[in-house]
């Protein structure tokens, strides 16, 4: 019978014990996966031609490892606000797989490789940079801003913003204002982004006490604000073709694009269901992703009028 007993309390803890995978779930992928799209998109419009191998190779490691290591501090700083909420309450530190500990470790460990990798094989300004983006987010969005503050996601959104800039000094190690017009659009695109998410959870975020902007001020002046930077995000994702950073290929598309997040946007305000918030936000992301891809294509396939 003792055997026994101690062979189902051995599985139990066999059962909680953390995988690889609970490590990787806690990086983030597919956001890391976004950011590094940017940061790539910000390398190829920083030279002409082919890009540096060791250059690209070294940046987007040396990039996603930090990165990365910021969304594990983000699990545990966060361990707590995310059991109470019904999106996050299986993530694996408020779950118990991984302890707080031995997550610290292993976004120390990523930290520490990644910022070598940008130090040694990239250039100080992109290594110097990227911790600066991780501290950013780790520290000031995740342990202060998140709770201080309805406006948290607009200060802390540009340390999210920062990839593309990070890809234009990994390939010239120096700030342009290209590489700068690039994070502002993310930055903009930011808050009507994730308020579309808060305003879906928002039940979630004032269970945990999170002052997220659909809180604090309502739902509906939350839809108001989001339509509002889609249209700001519409005449800011003008100005690369305006200052001839970028050619038609690239007007066309993004007028396109955001003229589909307006829509959702003007409909979230106007005529909302319960899944348009959520769809909205699942646009977002994809509106990103294709607008990076555009400004590629754009790149490499110069038509001007």
């Amino acid at each position: 019978m003792q055997k026994v007993v101690g062979a189902d309390q051995a599985a139990t803890k066999d059962s909680q014990s953390p995988s690889w995978r609970d490590y990787y779930e806690m990086t983030k992928p597919k956001v890391v996966l976004m950011l590094l799209l940017t940061a790539l998109v910000g390398m190829c419009l920083a030279v002409e031609g082919a890009l540096d191998l060791q250059l690209l190779v070294a940046g987007l490691l040396g990039i996603g490892m930090l990165s990365s290591s910021a969304a594990v501090i983000n699990h545990v700083v966060d361990h707590k606000i995310d059991a109470q909420m019904a999106r996050t309450n299986k993530r694996p530190v408020p779950n118990g797989r991984v302890t707080p500990v031995r997550a610290l470790l292993f976004a120390f460990g990523l930290c520490v490789v990644g910022y070598v990798i940008l130090e040694v094989f990239v250039n100080r300004l992109t290594a110097l940079l990227t911790l600066a983006s991780l501290v950013g987010y780790a520290v000031i969005y995740t342990m202060y801003l998140k709770r201080a503050t309805p406006q948290n996601i607009v200060i802390g959104g540009l340390a999210g913003a920062a990839p593309p800039l990070l890809g234009w000094t990994t390939m010239t190690g120096e700030v342009h204002s290209h590489a700068l017009l690039l994070v502002l659009i993310v930055f903009t695109w930011t808050p009507p982004h994730f308020w579309a998410l808060a305003v879906h959870r928002v039940e979630d975020y004032s269970k945990a006490d999170v002052p997220m902007l659909p809180v604090t001020h309502g739902v509906e002046f939350t839809k108001t604000s989001i339509l509002l930077y889609t249209i700001l995000l519409f005449v800011i994702c003008l100005l690369p073709y305006l200052v001839g950073m970028s050619g038609v290929i690239y007007l066309l598309g993004v007028t396109v694009l955001n003229g589909m997040f307006l829509y959702y946007a003007w409909k979230m305000k106007f005529a909302s269901t319960e899944k348009t918030a959520m769809s909205t936000f699942k646009f977002s992301i994809l509106h990103l992703m294709v607008l990076y891809v555009i400004l590629l294509v754009d790149h490499y396939i110069k038509i001007t009028l």
